[in-house]
């Protein structure tokens, strides 16, 4: 994992000073060295964390003519055998990483290299001679990849923070950016939330040269049709998918050359992965949780069994609302963007356990739940699709009250709100009857809006995603177009962000996602429906597939998602100075976000239940105001930083072929 920045000028050599900004601000990414290449059309800048050849591979890395320079955040797990590959085809090696593979590959096979790479990266080209940049982003979204055009080139950087570090970037919200946002819960890819920055969507590459910018995908999530999957054997496909997430977690944990951990939840996917590296490699292993002083929120029982039944070295860390509030402005800095709930912030401090405990990379079980169709979203679609059948149905009425058992406030309890809330919009036409819930009740955040961003998001049309499913989507199994959605939208835009790369790189943390591997996705995505989801229980397969590893109160406990403490942390006794400053209606005027009457009177209402018994949507609307509203200090009012600029440690590869002057210490 690392940092990466570039900048590509044709009307003269980049600004090397302005480049090295740009890489000062990526140092939490990658602590352990910095580097870059410049000539008189492109400059690239790199800093690193060291995982694999720690002694060498240090960025910007180039082929054996010096014509190809490539600086890479992430990991290409297949180097080994790629490189085999590309050593019979006569390319010669210097070094013994994954980043020089990357450049023999793109020399070998062009743009088909990206297809032929298992892993998670953020990856910029230059081509000397061809004076070509070419940028390429994971499959699913792992690794961000933001740029910005300009008239004579493009910037591009791991972080936007990276990218303000140029003075002349206009720092404003993006009105679409934001509408989409209080909709899917984040910008969907090339969308963010700051006007005129894009990020390269996953699964894409990019070009730029003299003929101008254009881009192209080279994977796409699809599934076949209904009724024709090519795999219908549960057995046999139990034990495909076993071989499948064994082979990612070992590669994921042996092809490292520094300690590598693991996150132990409690739940299925990270008992999972932990049991498979405890039982498939021969290295101690050491896990690491998170726990709640809430006991609606610890799972700290089940943590502890499955840690026990390991035999792992384990931490974990308590968690309490305070802790929250306290580190909240830290987390919107590093998230780059306003989230809808709090739980990026015990990720954060998680993370930060890690580090301090000598770990820079862990294992985690991210993505099951939606290749493996986890979530009690995905029952919550074949419910209302029952449903939708024959609305009059007194008995399919009740099919909701099965739903969201965990909750304290769950529709078995409350059995009216259940059929009024879910059957709203019961369309069995409607791709997206499996999101419209959600979306409609995040949408709510729009009614606090200021009058002149209403009329600025209605100006800008956000796209509609929906409008963006694949052609022949249509004869999809529903599931798999629920899939579709929550892999375009939530996966990509904040479990993997907000909550995933951003947490862990701000305490200078790699994550590895076994359940995202090439393999595994490329695997399920053919399965029968019926396989992962039966009846209406989620993740059958995985459950089938484990059942000797995993033990059987854990794998037949109750769905309960990852959640932490909301909004109810910023009205605990002492509430950090930091909240009443970007809630004072002075503030809320000048980000021109939101109502500032409205806010107002929302948090008087909060404050007078002390933050408890707070609805799902006030929660919403007080957690999407206080992360807009430190969005805009840091990133818009402020100078997209939020901390002294320092000066970075002496390069350990320094390239500067504008000036001729060529040093590698």
């Amino acid at each position: 994992m690392c940092g990466v920045c570039g900048i590509v000028s044709y009307d003269g050599p980049p600004d090397l000073a302005l480049l090295r900004r740009m890489t000062g601000r990526l140092g939490h990414r990658g602590p352990d060295g910095n580097g870059y290449y410049r000539d008189r059309r492109a400059a690239l800048g790199h800093t690193r964390l060291a995982i694999i050849d720690t002694s060498g591979g240090a960025q910007p890395l180039c082929n054996e003519d010096g014509t190809v320079w490539v600086t890479f955040n992430g990991e290409i797990f297949n180097y080994v055998e790629l490189g085999a590959v590309l050593r019979r085809r006569g390319h010669v090696f210097r070094t013994a990483s994954d980043t020089e593979v990357i450049v023999h590959a793109w020399e070998e096979w062009r743009e088909e290299c990206f297809s032929r790479f298992n892993g998670q990266w953020a990856i910029a080209l230059w081509d000397r001679r061809a004076e070509r940049l070419v940028l390429s982003r994971d499959r699913l979204g792992v690794r961000p990849l933001f740029y910005i055009r300009r008239p004579a080139g493009l910037m591009f950087a791991s972080e936007v923070k990276s990218i303000f570090a140029d003075r002349s970037v206009e720092r404003a919200f993006d009105p679409a950016g934001l509408d989409q946002t209080f909709t899917y819960w984040s910008p969907v890819a090339p969308r963010t939330v700051f006007r005129g920055i894009e990020q390269l969507e996953p699964g894409y590459y990019a070009i730029l040269d003299r003929d101008g910018f254009r881009k192209a995908p080279y994977w796409r999530i699809t599934f076949p049709e209904q009724g024709r999957e090519p795999r219908q054997d549960v057995r046999e496909n139990a034990g495909a998918l076993r071989e499948r997430i064994v082979e990612a977690a070992r590669l994921r944990f042996l092809r490292s050359d520094v300690p590598v951990g693991a996150y132990l939840s409690g739940g299925l996917d990270s008992s999972v992965t932990a049991a498979v590296i405890a039982r498939y490699t021969d290295a101690p292993l050491h896990t690491f949780s998170l726990r709640f002083s809430d006991s609606e929120f610890d799972e700290g029982h089940y943590q502890k069994k499955m840690s026990a039944v390991l035999g792992t070295q384990h931490e974990d860390i308590m968690v309490r609302p305070s802790d929250i509030a306290a580190v909240f402005p830290d987390v919107v800095r590093h998230a780059e963007s306003p989230v809808l709930r709090a739980a990026p912030a015990p990720l954060f401090l998680l993370s930060k356990l890690v580090r301090e405990n000598g770990y820079k990379v862990v294992v985690t079980g991210e993505g099951a739940d939606e290749v493996l169709a986890g979530y009690d979203l995905f029952r919550e679609a074949r419910v209302r699709l029952f449903w939708s059948r024959d609305p009059g149905s007194a008995k399919r009425t009740r099919a909701a009250e099965l739903l969201y058992p965990w909750m304290a406030r769950s529709p078995g309890r409350m059995p009216a709100f259940a059929r009024s809330f879910f059957g709203r919009r019961l369309d069995p036409d409607d791709p997206a009857l499996s999101h419209r819930p959600r979306w409609d009740s995040t949408s709510v955040i729009k009614s606090m809006l200021s009058p002149d961003l209403r009329d600025a998001m209605g100006r800008a049309g956000a796209e509609d995603v929906v409008a963006a499913m694949p052609h022949g989507s249509e004869d999809w199994d529903p599931l798999s177009r629920a899939q579709w959605l929550e892999m375009t939208t939530l996966l990509a835009g904040y479990i993997l962000a907000s909550q995933g790369d951003r947490m862990l790189m701000a305490n200078s943390v790699e994550g590895r996602f076994p359940f995202l591997d090439r393999d595994v996705v490329d695997f399920a995505s053919e399965l029968p429906a019926r396989h992962k989801l039966f009846g209406l229980e989620e993740k059958y397969l995985l459950k089938r597939a484990f059942a000797d590893l995993v033990p059987d109160d854990i794998i037949h406990r109750p769905k309960q998602p990852y959640r932490a403490p909301d909004a109810a942390s910023f009205f605990a006794e002492g509430r950090p100075a930091w909240f009443g400053e970007v809630m004072a209606e002075r503030a809320i005027a000048a980000a021109g976000v939101f109502e500032p009457s409205l806010v107002t009177g929302l948090l008087a209402k909060c404050a007078r239940a002390d933050g408890e018994n707070m609805s799902n949507t006030d929660n919403m609307r007080v957690l999407a105001i206080v992360s807009t509203q430190l969005t805009h200090e840091c990133f818009i009012a402020g100078d997209g930083w939020g901390m002294p600029e320092r000066p970075l440690p002496a390069p350990s590869v320094a390239v500067d072929l504008a000036t001729d002057d060529r040093s590698a210490p």
